[in-house]
């Protein structure tokens, strides 16, 4: 299991502090750990075993460009719980959190290698892709970093960018595809599917009274997929031998009844009816079903729900075990 850790722990920790030093690193923001992220990650820690070391992906947060360019940063794709889970599958041993301060960021590219690689890590081999860069205005690149490597005798490998569709895969693209609903393609980029988290709070219960109840989404922190109906799979802390739920999962407002509330996430779990007030559900989207649309009375609405809910159940049906 990948643990998640902070820099500011480590000096009240020196055993802590020591298992890090002498492994491998790789220095990224890793949103998505999609494919990309996969590949790079993959030579970590075919390089802690190497070394004999941890294999250690760092991350800065809060995202760089929001402390830089308050209201720049792009939207999370994953926390950075979910981000240490999907690393776990990958042999990662440790996700160093660095806070992104103003001081920590102003940093030159000599004085963030010395202080993070050499002095608190005494790394041993560092793994970067092609457009890595560090330190104050990024004025250190990966020539930089192999010089400065060089001279302490550390081990540098640059990976090449993972493609597909003839195009890089990034955690910008991955966004485009969340944001504009095409799931599928978002989840083949990530080499997972993409999920929402959040609280489930009390909602309007017109769910309901139409049969189908819902459970309301509150305090999502990642990038929410354009307005429309999923087919997903739910599951929650506690759920028997972490079994997951068809879901049908409607984001955005329901015209129908005149609503204007835009970030609305609701979901139809299939086959279940129990109290999920106050859990944290997870909602782990396949496709969408279709986008939002304005019936002209509740029973319209009703006979549409049934249709959505059978296409649901066939979808998640039908799922192989990767996405």
């Amino acid at each position: 299991m990948t643990s998640l850790i902070y820099l500011s722990d480590l000096a009240g920790d020196p055993d802590l502090h020591q298992s890090l030093q002498g492994g491998a690193i790789s220095i990224g923001n890793f949103d998505g750990v999609h494919l990309g992220h996969r590949a790079l990650l993959d030579r970590v820690r075919q390089h802690a075993e190497r070394v004999g070391g941890k294999a250690i992906a760092i991350v800065m947060d809060p995202h760089p460009a929001s402390v830089l360019r308050p209201h720049g940063a792009p939207p999370k794709l994953t926390t950075l719980p979910r981000r240490a889970e999907l690393m776990s599958e990958l042999g990662i041993d440790h996700l160093l959190v660095c806070e992104a301060t103003r001081e920590f960021l102003n940093q030159t590219a000599e004085e963030f290698f010395q202080r993070l690689i050499v002095e608190q890590l005494s790394g041993k081999a560092i793994i970067e892709g092609p457009n890595f860069f560090f330190g104050r205005d990024r004025a250190g690149n990966t020539t930089r970093l192999k010089e400065l490597a060089d001279e302490r005798q550390i081990d540098v490998e640059i990976v090449v960018p993972s493609v597909r569709d003839e195009r890089l895969v990034s955690s910008s693209r991955v966004r485009e595809a969340i944001a504009s609903g095409d799931l599928p393609l978002a989840n083949q980029m990530l080499g997972s599917r993409y999920c929402l988290t959040g609280t489930v709070t009390t909602g309007e219960q017109r769910g309901r009274t139409l049969g189908f109840p819902t459970a309301n989404l509150s305090g999502v922190e990642t990038l929410i997929p354009e307005n429309g109906v999923y087919a997903a799979l739910a599951s929650w802390e506690g759920t028997v031998d972490g079994t997951c739920h068809p879901a049908a999962v409607h984001i955005g407002p329901n015209p129908t009844f005149d609503e204007r509330q835009e970030t609305k996430i609701e979901a139809h779990l299939l086959d279940y009816d129990g109290d999920l007030y106050g859990k944290m559900l997870t909602l782990t989207l396949v496709s969408q079903v279709r986008g939002v649309q304005k019936f002209a009375d509740a029973s319209a609405l009703k006979q549409q729900l049934q249709i959505d809910l059978q296409t649901v159940r066939e979808t998640v049906s039908s799922l192989p075990s990767q996405p």
